[in-house]
Formats: C-alpha cells, sequence, structure tokens
C-alpha cells in the first residue's frame, strides 16, 4: 500500500509531507486528554534527552510519552550490506519521521474510498539514506519493559514505518507500558537485487534489506536500555509483508538471539527464493540496461525509479523464461544470510524456542463491493460460487455456515479469506509439531468495520489499529465505535503481555490454549472473544488457497 512523489514547488512539498506524516491531531472526544490539559506537548532542550552509541538524540514528550523519530541505525553503499553509522557530536534533533526508501506511489494509489479509510502517508524518500528508526517510550529510566519492534507491511516492494496512521507507538507505548520502536530499511530493486552472478563483491546483494533490519535489531541490543526497555525481551512483530519479514529473521542465524517473541499478521509460511532464479534476474537487468559485467558499478548512478522500472522488467523476463515460476522482489535462499529453506529440519531448528503468535483476518482481501455483489442476494451470490466450485458449491456454503454462523451478508460466502490462512495454519503446523519448539497461538480477526456501507469488512490491515490501541487515529477505517476502542483495548493488552512473556493470556480474553495441529486451536477476535478448535477445517480443504512469502 505505498508510494511516488513529484510535485515543483520545494516549499509546497515541505507542507504537504509535513501534514502526511507529522503525528495526526486526535479527535475530540476520543482522547482521554484532549480537554484536561494533563499532558502537554513538552518539546524543550532538556527533556527528551538520550544517549546512543551514535550520539545523543532529542525527541519530545506526547501525551507522558517520549518520541524519537529518525534516528539512523545504519548506512550503506549500494547494493552492499549495511554498516555502523558514523557517529554525530552534539544533539541531534530527533522529532521528525526520517526519509523512507523510495518506492512505485504512483503504482500504490487505491480507490477514493480505500484511501479514505487507509490514510496513506507518503513520506519524503532517500534512497540509500533510509535506514532510521523511531522510538517510543513511557520513560527514560532503568525499566527494563517489554520491547516491541514493528516491522511494517508492503511485501518488500514497498511501505514504511510511517506510511498508515496505526502504525504510530505512541498509545501501545503508553497504554501498556512497553517500549516500540519501529524502522525503514531498504526495498524492492534496493534491497533486494541479486547480483551475486555478476560480480563475487556483491554476493550478499539479494538479501541486504533484510540485513538492515537485523543491524535495526542490533541497534535495539545496544541502544534500547537508554530508552527504559529491556534488550533480553524483544517482540518482532509485523502485518502481511512486516509478517514475512518476522518469518525471514526465523531462518536468519545473524538475527537469533535479538529477539525473543515474535508475531505474524497476515503472513504465512516463508518460501525464500531460488538464487539460480533471482541471479538470472540481475543478469537481465544489465541486458535491460544495455551494460556489461564489468560495468556493474554503474548502477551506483542510476536514479531509482529508472533502476526499479529496469528490475521489474527484468523479472517479467526471466519468468517469461521459467514456466509456472513466481518471482519478485523478495527474500532469497543464498546459503549465507539465508542457509536453509523453510520446513527443512536445519531451518526450522534455528528459532524453535521463539513462542510464536499468528492469525490473518476473516475477509482479508474482500472483493465483492469491487465487482458490485457487496449487498448482492443469496441467489446471485450462490451463482457466483458455482462459477468457481462448480458441484462442490453445495458442500462449501455447509461449510461456510457451520464455520461462521452468524455472518449477515451473503456476500461474505465470496470475501472469506482463502489464501491467507492456509499459509499461515500450514506454518503453525510447522511451528507447533517441532519436538521441544516453543509454543504457537493462533487467531482469526473477525470484526467487521462499520463504516462505507460495510465494504471494508475484517479486511487486510484492518486490525492493525486495534493492535496499536490507535483507534481514535483510525476512525475513517473502524468507525470510532464503542466496540472498536474495547475490542481496541484487549487486543492491545493480549499483543503486550505476549511480548512480555511469549504467553498472550491475560484477563481481558479467554483461555487461550497454543495451537497444535491435532487441536487447531484459534481464538476469534470479535466484539466477544471466542476460542474455537478447527471450526474452518471443512471450508478450507474445499477452497483453500496458495501460502505466502
Amino acid at each position: 500500500m505505498k508510494h511516488v512523489l513529484r510535485i515543483s514547488s520545494f516549499v509546497l512539498l515541505s507542507l504537504v509531507l509535513f501534514a502526511a506524516c507529522s503525528t495526526p491531531d486526535s479527535s475530540a472526544g476520543a482522547d482521554p486528554y484532549a480537554k484536561d490539559g494533563s499532558h502537554p506537548m513538552i518539546a524543550n532542550q532538556e527533556t527528551a534527552l538520550a544517549h546512543t552509541q551514535g550520539g545523543d538524540v532529542i525527541g519530545y514528550v506526547h501525551k507522558g510519552v517520549f518520541n524519537f523519530k529518525g534516528i539512523p541505525y545504519a548506512k550503506a553503499e549500494r547494493f552492499m550490506p549495511p554498516v555502523k553509522p558514523e557517529p554525530w557530536e552534539g544533539v541531534r534533533s530527533s522529532r521528525s519521521y526520517g526519509p523512507v526508501c523510495p518506492i512505485n506511489i504512483s503504482s500504490m494509489i487505491l480507490s477514493d474510498q480505500m484511501e479514505f479509510a487507509q490514510q496513506h502517508n507518503f513520506w519524503f524518500m532517500k534512497e540509500e539514506d533510509c535506514m532510521n528508526l523511531n522510538v517510543w517510550s513511557p520513560a527514560l529510566d532503568a525499566g527494563k519493559r517489554p520491547v516491541m519492534v514493528w516491522l511494517h507491511g508492503g511485501g518488500y516492494t514497498a511501505g514504511s514505518s510511517c506510511e498508515l496512521p496505526s502504525y504510530d507507538g505512541e498509545s501501545l507505548s503508553g497504554s501498556q507500558d512497553v517500549v516500540v520502536v519501529s524502522l525503514n530499511h531498504r526495498l524492492n530493486v534496493l534491497g533486494f537485487l541479486d547480483l551475486s552472478a555478476v560480480d563475487e563483491k556483491y554476493a550478499l546483494s539479494a538479501n541486504v534489506g533484510m540485513m538492515d533490519i537485523v543491524m535495526a535489531l542490533e541497534w535495539v541490543r545496544d541502544n534500547i536500555a537508554a530508552f527504559g526497555g529491556d534488550p533480553g525481551n524483544v517482540t518482532i512483530f509485523g502485518q502481511s509483508g512486516g509478517a514475512g519479514k518476522v518469518g525471514t529473521l526465523m531462518y536468519a542465524p545473524s538475527a537469533q538471539g535479538l529477539f525473543h517473541h515474535a508475531i505474524m499478521q497476515s503472513g504465512g509460511k516463508p518460501n525464500f527464493r531460488d538464487p539460480a532464479l533471482t541471479s538470472k534476474v540481475g543478469l537481465a537487468l544489465l541486458d535491460v540496461l544495455g551494460l556489461k559485467k564489468s560495468e556493474v558499478d554503474k548502477l551506483k548512478d542510476i536514479p531509482h525509479d529508472d533502476l526499479l522500472a529496469a528490475g521489474n522488467k527484468a523479472i517479467d523476463i526471466v519468468m517469461g523464461q521459467s514456466e509456472g515460476i513466481r518471482l519478485g522482489w523478495a527474500p532469497v535462499l543464498d546459503g549465507t544470510f539465508l542457509p536453509y529453506q523453510t520446513g527443512t529440519p536445519e531451518g526450522d531448528a534455528i528459532s524453535k524456542d521463539i513462542p510464536l503468535m499468528i492469525g490473518t483476518t476473516r475477509t482479508e482481501f474482500a472483493q465483492s463491493a469491487a465487482r458490485g455483489l457487496l449487498h448482492a442476494s443469496r441467489d446471485e451470490v450462490l451463482a457466483q460460487l458455482k462459477e468457481r466450485y462448480g458441484d462442490q458449491t453445495d458442500a462449501f456454503v455447509a461449510a461456510f455456515e457451520k464455520a461462521y454462523p452468524t455472518t449477515k451478508m451473503p456476500s461474505d460466502m465470496l470475501d472469506v479469506d482463502v489464501m491467507f490462512r492456509p499459509g499461515s495454519q500450514a506454518y503453525a503446523d510447522i511451528r507447533s509439531g517441532l519436538e521441544g519448539g516453543a509454543p504457537v497461538y493462533q487467531y482469526l480477526f473477525t470484526w467487521d468495520a462499520p463504516v462505507l456501507d460495510g465494504m471494508l469488512k475484517s479486511g487486510h490491515c484492518m486490525e492493525i489499529a486495534f493492535v496499536f490501541n490507535n483507534i481514535y487515529r483510525t476512525e475513517e477505517y473502524n468507525g470510532g465505535t464503542p466496540e472498536a476502542y474495547a475490542l481496541a483495548e484487549k487486543l492491545s493488552r493480549t499483543w503486550a503481555t505476549f511480548a512480555r512473556s511469549g504467553d498472550p493470556n491475560n484477563e481481558a480474553i479467554p483461555s487461550w490454549e497454543p495451537y497444535t495441529n491435532e487441536g487447531g486451536a484459534t481464538l476469534l477476535l470479535d466484539n466477544t472473544l471466542v476460542l474455537k478448535h478447527h471450526h474452518d477445517k471443512e471450508l478450507l480443504e474445499i477452497a483453500g488457497g496458495p501460502t505466502l512469502f
């Protein structure tokens, strides 16, 4: 869900970007501190001062939470692994989000209604100068609070730490007494172009975007105590592509010991790309640009947009040469950063001691509204299902009604997710089946948004604002109803509880038992939280789709 910008006036661009990625104003009545003035904004030369290995940084305090933004954690030459940034002298102002990795914004703009709902923030972009992070903490003390490191979505192609207002960590930090970190890293052609077959010095180029994240986790290990966090209790969590990044880190030896719990939201079984194919992309990119192998260093001077266009064309060329394969910007099984594939004993053993929470939403990418079928009758929906399932339609309908007996819209049968959930369950099966492995907790977010005539349902990204306790920042998306606020209190508490101990159970939710393949325990997250066992097994057996990431 992401980015690209060109406006002639620098001043106008600055104003637009400042409005887009600054901390959003809270709505009257939704913000508990809106009227009494008990938590003013504090931004001065003394209050929010912290020391890092790179130098001192100063942020600000809002609603009692210390905010730091845009702190550099690494630097890099193009296609090369990251290294620590140069230290700075004096105090670095860290009150505004730092630059993000360039992406193709024009390909990410959604419909008017979806942009209204999601409120994308397209921030300013710099190429390799995008490795920075943000920190939110209730206090700069020795509190040793759990640390929650958020990895943004957008696949490995787009997104940023401030792309959505739901990503802001202030409310989660303040309400749950945790330290929240989010970060930017290299994406798409800058982070995942495999040049290993072109020049040996670029042997690691295919995974430098993930190496950036490892270096950010090293920064957390080395610096987070100064922000009131515990480097010995770090949870990585992410949604969609961010969940894929979490899964990838589970298989990266260099990341082990840097995190202790993991949460994957709308992500499935990691699947690392074949280097025999990705290395062809690097060679094809040179051909597209008319360069010889000996001229590979000229890629460093090519503007991002031109380089990305050439890279995407190279991917198409390689896919056209290899029938039935799927390629894209993603981590590669390079034998070094990622030595093992998911599902292998050696790979799965790397992080077998990491407790995992994993889940999806009930209608990840609901398409009925786009097809004019949101409010279709049951007969109209059945006609559509028959085109998809043929003589299995009656069995599908029966399985759906068994899984979701209280559904109100016939179009839910068209929209129910059968792509993300099978992949999520497949990975839950792998992790829960490891001998002596840590527990796995599976959820399904089933809460339907009431806005836009119900078209959003429980869609992709919907649960993020609930996890971050950011309903008041995202009322266009969730309606800002009392029910939304109540569920956000429960979910943010549950995520933070898991971050504390690796067990999500707390007084706000029913007893949540670990997932096993035999038991199939899944906590359904709605106005009423209910634990069910293999509630949709028959449905998925009929309609199960591909795994993701």
